[in-house]
């Protein structure tokens, strides 16, 4: 059973699970077993080259981000379980448990993170109740997001990053990962809001 479960390894799925991670030593979260199915492939990063992105050096290829951010997580995080080479079939709920069904293996979550693209090729099912023309792409792209209010799409069910109905800049995604990550700290701290930084010293 995990106590969080996210689905894709992009920007907004990897920083959701490095902020996730990094809570480790806060009372609410020491004991949470946090998960992330980390299916790279259809990610938009695969092709990104990144010139505008603070902190990034110009020229950075989205490719290596994907790469040194799965190994960030391990490194930093390996409490973090990695789940890789599987796809997301399936997400069902019953009695407040979802359950994730993969092309291999089958999952229990108490909260579930949907951070995979926006583009109409998403085919989870289970969630196309939720599923809506993007608000913020061009009609031509046939981009999609699920309904959500602030990130949540129902009770314990977060979106992430583009497919929460954000633009597909960099920056913006991961930053929509964190923002969820906080959210769901602060649920676990019983409503107190959650900042985790790191400072020098």
């Amino acid at each position: 059973m995990f106590d969080a479960l996210i689905i894709g390894g992009g920007a907004a799925g990897l920083q959701c699970a490095l902020v996730l991670g990094s809570a480790k030593g806060k009372p609410f979260a020491e004991n949470k077993h946090i998960g992330i199915i980390v299916h790279q492939k259809t990610s938009h990063l695969q092709t990104a080259l990144f010139n505008n992105v603070l902190g990034l050096a110009p020229g950075t290829t989205g490719e290596s981000i994907l790469n040194s951010g799965k190994a960030q997580l391990k490194t930093l995080y390996p409490h973090v379980e990695h789940i890789e080479n599987e796809k997301v079939l399936e997400i069902s709920k019953h009695e407040g448990i979802f359950t994730v069904e993969t092309n291999k293996q089958i999952y229990k979550a108490k909260i579930v993170v949907v951070a995979v693209g926006y583009t109409n090729l998403m085919t989870i099912k289970g969630l196309e109740a939720f599923i809506e023309p993007h608000p913020r792409a061009t009609i031509e792209k046939d981009r999609i997001w699920l309904k959500n209010t602030d990130h949540l799409v129902e009770d314990n069910l977060y979106v992430a990053g583009s497919l929460a109905g954000w633009r597909s800049q960099f920056a913006i995604c991961a930053g929509s990962g964190a923002h969820v990550a906080t959210d769901i700290l602060t649920l676990w701290n019983g409503g107190k809001h959650v900042k985790v930084h790191d400072k020098i010293g």
